[in-house]
């Protein structure tokens, strides 16, 4: 399944997705193992987190707008050919769900797929991911100017919360920093 669907992403999205691309679904299934292994979460409920964060952005594929559902969509579709069972499918679609923002996570899982999708925002790599994301946003906002980026960036960390106690203890501190740093580049601190 994980060759399927990484392959799938690499050769069918939209190059435009300079944000939501392969390299992000990789990093989103990496970060959810992680952060489920440091919650003791194993065995088949971590396959099914792994399938959900490979699949979390597949809408994409499709269309940008409500692609969590689109995705959810194709786990329906393609998930019965790998023996999932009905309980298993609707537990990959609520993490799924779990990911649109604003996040609002149900469960165990659910909160960590959504942490590891919105990793980055505490990590040394947050100017360089976030550079993505501004490209990929004037693909369709052609108008959208820096500093109305950084606005939107300083707004969403203002308002962002993780939901695992592993990461609210571990990594809040250093989104607030970028939170910081970017306050401080429009004397907004």
């Amino acid at each position: 399944m994980y060759y399927d669907v990484i392959q799938n992403l690499g050769y069918n999205l939209a190059d435009y997705y300079h944000y939501h691309s392969v390299r992000h679904t990789i990093y989103v299934e990496k970060m959810a193992c992680y952060l489920a292994k440091k919650m003791g979460v194993a065995d088949h409920d971590l396959y099914l987190l792994r399938v959900a964060a490979l699949y979390h952005d597949s809408g994409f594929l499709v269309q940008a707008e409500d692609h969590e559902e689109i995705s959810c969509e194709m786990v329906e579709s393609e998930l019965p050919k790998y023996n999932l069972t009905d309980s298993d499918i609707e537990k990959v679609k609520g993490m799924i769900r779990a990911t649109k923002i604003p996040q609002k996570p149900q469960n165990c899982l659910e909160e960590i797929l959504a942490d590891a999708d919105l990793e980055y925002l505490s990590t040394e790599n947050f100017d360089k991911v976030s550079s993505f994301l501004f490209k990929e946003l004037q693909y369709f906002e052609p108008d959208l100017t820096l500093e109305e980026w950084d606005a939107r960036q300083i707004h969403f960390l203002e308002n962002h919360q993780y939901h695992t106690e592993f990461y609210r203890k571990n990594k809040e501190n250093f989104k607030q920093q970028h939170l910081r740093k970017l306050k401080e580049k429009y004397s907004l601190s």
